[in-house]
């Protein structure tokens, strides 16, 4: 990308007028916040049907039979879909082709889909789907690393042929990665201090607002439009043409308003059901998903199952790291091949580590299938290593924070998969800065006056259920700092589209964008329109919708869209100044010799020179024409790492971020209140400083909530509390303060220098939580999320 020039005015939030650096509303929040904006839900069609999916009682069983007779009946019923009536590819996957779209001779979760219904009223549906009758032989599930390698385990997956196969030692395991890096025995017999520990992460669920759904609408050429709410269309479009019998550009897809995702939408949910039951209906379709079923409907957070073991010197300097990271995959493969490689990756943390042994796989199992979720693997092992820490320090008598800062990342480091970081790693600065936060008062439970103390429950563990009023009561602080890649990793063909129009309407210029990039609250339709307005010095900037019209923009996930989509449009809106400038040449460059000899630039809708003069107004240099540039771009390639040793140059970008926790915990009844969680964090460049923010606390409160409320409980392959009643999120209430430091420290490699920010600060939330809470209770709590039993022993 060719070099551009800011002009300064357009860097300050003062005078930016909605550019780069301004904190620009978001142009969706008003709608949001009153409840008008259009969600995939509310979509509608006169005449169209409703979908419904029947799904497994069973984690692992035989299919015997299935018989849709008396759902045929049911008054009312178009259509009941099951394997035998697919018309073309039975299978689909993100990164393999491992599930099916209709379960045949097995289902392998609880859960999974074997038959779906097109009625005319959605409760007919419903009606119709239990009357279909499945005769199941119930099988043992797999549900853990023992019964999943056991010599007599039953293969998941048989004949699966794929990149991965060769190098993993038996089929029921996804991927496996190692890396190795130094000389550990060496290390381990010189290191004066050896920690170890093992640690668990539980099921954790994305729990978006907007549950899955879309409406399919046949089209007159035989192929279908689906409006659809997710997080990558062209990744959707892949994997459903074939499903569907059909050439890609006879499926047309157009986003509609997303409720959140997290991750949880980046793999096919509803889209072939519904796409299915239109094509054979002659029908539009829609499918809505209820909280209940969207349990089911999408993949979660690996659980997992770590064991570390750290050497150090006695001057605190980290010798050696081993590490095993066994992630529970589920049922099918998603997006585990590549959550491996981010743990495994990630896995020694922001820290200068010289010789590393760590292996990372995940399992098949006949639990839920478990893909993309904020963080990515790398929150699995940040808990982990962050709790090394703080046991490290313990056992060399320093700060948690102190032994953090002696073995930080810098710029110039390098990285345990061999790759040196070369842009700004501010890991120490950004602890130093969090810890230098101003604390916040002790008791704020308590309010003096001249009638004496008063007590204020709301502000106590457990609130205003009045279990406690203060006895009991403790306070703890925790640290801790994690690393986070931006953007698709290991040889991915990361790139994406965006086409930018600029031309004259009603007198004044008016640039339009259209990409791909799936909105879904993380604010890519404002921070699109800033970089427009930046670049071509217009004020007015239209966002068309996403579709797949376009070229593809990837998926909205790895911190990566306003790097990657943000970097297009900004090519491709360098493209057409290009194109402005030389027509301003060809009709004004004989009256002004600061046309051919200044450098020029677009602002504030004129063109002007270097110096502020200036020479046209930007309508009367476009006039009639229409300047319309589509570009992709692509970041800087990563490689591959090598499937043996686990070195090669893996990831784009390295995002960090710090957190300090001040917990308060009644100890006699385990109940915990974050009173505080101050983030610090580099962003290379806010491009819009109040969504940073909002990105930042966002991250941070999802983070608490896998600190300790949410887990997926699972039994025998069966998730046990698949609802809002039993699967508990944070509310306003469990929020605390979250004072956010932002430093900005430009990546050379990037955009703006940008770095990515949705992710890092969800990795270091849960361990800074937990640590607060040992710190409070001195109990060693190696699991999350941390339960009320784990505090009293109950």
């Amino acid at each position: 990308m060719g070099a551009t020039r800011i002009p300064a005015s357009l860097t300050q939030a003062s005078q930016a007028q909605g550019g780069v650096g301004e904190s620009t509303p978001r142009p969706d929040g008003t709608l949001k916040v009153t409840g008008d904006f259009a969600y995939a839900s509310d979509l509608w069609h006169e005449d169209m049907l409703w979908g419904h999916t029947l799904r497994s009682p069973h984690a692992y069983a035989e299919i015997r039979s299935v018989d849709v007779s008396q759902a045929l009946r049911v008054p009312g019923v178009y259509a009941v879909l099951t394997h035998a009536d697919l018309p073309a590819a039975t299978h689909y996957g993100l990164e393999i082709a491992d599930q099916p779209v209709l379960a045949r001779d097995v289902v392998r979760c609880h859960g999974e889909p074997v038959a779906v219904v097109a009625a005319d009223h959605p409760e007919t549906a419903r009606r119709a789907a239990a009357r279909i009758v499945v005769d199941y032989r119930e099988l043992t599930p797999i549900t853990d690393e023992a019964s999943a390698l056991a010599p007599d385990a039953p293969v998941l997956h048989p004949g699966r042929a794929d990149a991965h196969a060769a190098h993993v030692p038996h089929p029921n395991i996804v991927h496996r990665q190692p890396i190795t890096r130094g000389d550990v025995a060496a290390a381990r017999a010189r290191a004066d201090v050896v920690v170890s520990g093992d640690y668990e992460i539980g099921m954790q669920d994305q729990a978006f607002l907007g549950p899955e759904s879309g409406l399919a609408v046949p089209a007159a050429d035989g192929g279908v439009d689906l409006y659809i709410a997710t997080q990558w269309l062209h990744s959707d479009l892949r994997q459903l043409a074939p499903v569907l019998g059909l050439p890609e550009d006879k499926v047309r897809m157009t986003l509609s308003g997303v409720g959140g995702a997290f991750g949880g939408r980046e793999d096919l949910s509803m889209q072939a059901h519904a796409c299915l039951l239109a094509l054979h209906t002659g029908k539009p379709v829609k499918m809505v998903y209820n909280r209940f079923e969207s349990f089911f409907g999408h993949v979660h957070r690996h659980p997992a199952r770590l064991h570390y073991e750290h050497g150090a010197s006695r001057d605190g300097v980290i010798q050696y790291l081993t590490c095993r990271i066994v992630l529970d995959g589920g049922a099918y493969a998603s997006a585990s091949p590549a959550v491996v490689g981010n743990a495994a990756s990630l896995g020694a943390g922001p820290y200068a580590i010289d010789n590393v042994d760590i292996e990372a796989l995940a399992l098949y199992t006949n639990n839920p299938p478990c893909g993309a979720m904020r963080g990515f693997g790398a929150v699995q092992a940040c808990f982990a290593y962050e709790s090394q820490m703080d046991k490290l320090a313990a056992a060399l008598g320093l700060h948690p924070v102190e032994l953090r800062r002696r073995n930080a990342l810098s710029q110039g480091a390098t990285m345990p998969t061999g790759q040196v970081v070369d842009s700004p790693a501010p890991v120490a600065e950004l602890l130093r800065r969090v810890r230098a936060m101003p604390m916040p008062p002790e008791r704020q439970w308590v309010t003096a006056d001249e009638a004496g103390e008063t007590i204020d429950v709301r502000a106590l563990p457990g609130g205003r259920a009045g279990t406690t009023h203060g006895e009991g009561v403790v306070r703890g602080v925790g640290y801790a700092v994690g690393v986070k890649n931006v953007g698709f990793s290991e040889g991915f063909d990361d790139y994406s589209t965006a086409r930018v129009r600029l031309q004259v309407v009603a007198g004044e210029p008016v640039a339009a964008v259209h990409t791909a990039m799936a909105e879904v609250g993380q604010g890519g339709v404002t921070v699109h329109a800033q970089i427009a307005r930046t670049e071509l010095g217009v004020a007015e900037v239209t966002i068309h919708p996403a579709d797949t019209r376009i070229g593809s923009a990837g998926s909205t996930s790895a911190s990566r869209q306003t790097y990657v989509t943000g970097g297009a449009i900004r090519r491709a809106c360098e493209l057409v100044r290009e194109r402005v400038l030389d027509l301003g040449r060809a009709r004004f460059g004989s009256h002004h010799p600061a046309w051919a000899t200044a450098e020029l630039l677009l602002e504030g809708g004129k063109v002007v020179t270097d110096g502020g003069e200036v020479l046209a107004d930007l309508a009367d240099v476009l006039g009639d024409e229409v300047i319309d540039v589509e570009r992709e771009w692509r970041h800087r390639p990563t490689e591959a790492l090598d499937p043996h040793t686990g070195q090669g140059f893996g990831h784009v970008q390295y995002s960090f971020a710090a957190h300090r926790a001040v917990v308060e915990v009644d100890t006699e009844l385990g109940l915990v209140k974050v009173v505080e969680l101050a983030c610090a964090q580099d962003v290379g460049k806010a491009l819009n400083p109040l969504s940073v923010t909002g990105q930042i606390q966002g991250g941070s409160t999802q983070g608490l909530g896998l600190a300790v409320l949410e887990e997926i409980v699972v039994a025998g392959g069966k998730v046990r509390n698949p609802s809002f009643t039993d699967y508990l999120i944070p509310t306003i209430v469990d929020t605390p303060s979250i004072p956010v430091d932002v430093l900005e420290l430009a990546d050379p490699h990037a955009p703006y220098g940008l770095r990515g920010v949705g992710e890092a600060p969800t990795l270091s939330a849960t361990p800074a939580i937990v640590a607060a809470i040992r710190a409070a209770t001195g109990l060693p709590l190696r699991r999350v999320p941390v339960r009320p039993e784990h505090l009293t022993g109950t």
